[in-house]
């Protein structure tokens, strides 16, 4: 039989496949629960659900599902356009913001050439920078997070991009608007700078550096954000980019005909207007975010400090066997072996009830 895997580029070959979080469904299958018994708090969804404005948006837009997207998108490009304070040129739309990465890995990146990022960083990053043949220059983190200087100092003259998430996902650390700024000036210009910014609505005030903020002054800044996580859309496949208009317009270069769905165009749009869900996320998240923290401080166990909608807990062992132990209880949370964190468990923040319903679990696996 041929080998398939052989033929790939070098690049992917190395890759393991993406692991998202296991769904309700198929825990439901394995070990004959009940779905409505499981409590899935592995892949940072909003537990409030859709905002209703989107839903009623998605409903309008049923009867045309014989027509193609608006390929340009531009309602939903001009409402963020304006939101941000850009011109609609700036605005690139992604099948969530998984899809801008790649965008950006297809556009700047091939074999020769390389792209920095942090260890314990977002796996999407390796992935899109090795499918291209370009080589991934992973810098080791500081306090489990980026360490700015560091890769800084990885840059070289085959870097063309650097992948920076704030916060970071799986560990949540964050950095300051200062460190930002630093980090920026003293970037070469030739190289694309890439602030994920998939959790930014989690944070209040001046907490974190507002990307957006600091595109006037480098023209290699691109921000990258999604409806995915705060605006509840996860399974709608939305995100964005903002950046300068030649930037916007390499990427519009190889982006895919109609990558967003009429639906999801729909729900953007309608979410955007929906300010008290978009509070009332970030108020549900902070009280969770509090509820877990002290559940695990009784239970003796430490965490990241987190400033997004998910905390990595420290079990100071392998956790392999806690996690069976948790899905046999119904309760879904996330492994992050695959990080190169195997002592690590990371919890979605939930509704109340979801976030005692884990506790209790949790309690009872490290008492058996």
């Amino acid at each position: 039989m041929t080998d398939f895997l052989a033929l790939a580029q070098p690049g992917v070959q190395q890759l393991s496949p993406y692991v998202p979080g296991k769904p309700v469904g198929e825990l439901a299958r394995e070990l004959d629960l009940d779905p409505a018994s499981i409590v899935k708090l592995a892949s940072n969804e909003n537990p409030l659900g859709p905002s209703p404005k989107a839903l009623e948006a998605i409903r309008a837009e049923l009867a045309e599902l014989t027509r193609y997207p608006d390929g340009n998108g531009f309602e939903l490009k001009n409402r963020l356009a304006a939101r941000c304070g850009v011109q609609i040129n700036q605005v690139t739309l992604g099948n969530g913001s998984n899809d801008i990465l790649d965008l950006i890995a297809r556009a700047y990146l091939a074999p020769g050439l390389n792209a920095v990022f942090s260890q314990y960083a977002f796996a999407v990053y390796p992935i899109a920078t090795q499918a291209v043949g370009a080589r991934g220059k992973v810098v080791p983190a500081q306090g489990f997070g980026h360490d700015l200087e560091a890769m800084l100092a990885a840059i070289d003259e085959n870097t063309r991009v650097v992948f920076i998430a704030n916060p970071n996902n799986p560990t949540g650390t964050w950095f300051g608007p200062d460190a930002l700024e630093r980090f920026l000036a003293r970037v070469p210009g030739n190289v694309l700078v890439v602030l994920d910014e998939a959790y930014i609505e989690y944070a209040e005030g001046d907490e974190l550096p507002d990307g957006l903020k600091y595109l006037a002054r480098y023209d290699n800044l691109l921000v990258s954000r999604t409806f995915s996580k705060a605006y509840g859309l996860a399974a709608l496949r939305v995100g964005y980019a903002v950046c300068s208009a030649p930037i916007a317009d390499v990427l519009n270069r190889v982006r895919q005909p109609f990558n967003v769905n009429s639906l999801a165009l729909a729900a953007a749009c309608a979410a955007l207007d929906d300010a008290e869900y978009l509070v009332q996320s970030r108020e549900v998240n902070d009280a969770g975010m509090a509820q877990l923290e002290a559940g695990l401080r009784g239970l003796g166990l430490s965490w990241i400090a987190s400033k997004a909608n998910f905390i990595a807990v420290d079990f100071a062992r392998d956790t392999a066997a806690i996690n069976q132990a948790l899905l046999r209880a119904g309760v879904i949370v996330r492994p992050i072996a695959g990080y190169g964190l195997p002592n690590f468990l990371r919890v979605s923040i939930g509704l109340p009830a979801e976030n005692t319903r884990f506790l209790d679990a949790l309690a009872e696996v490290l008492s058996a």
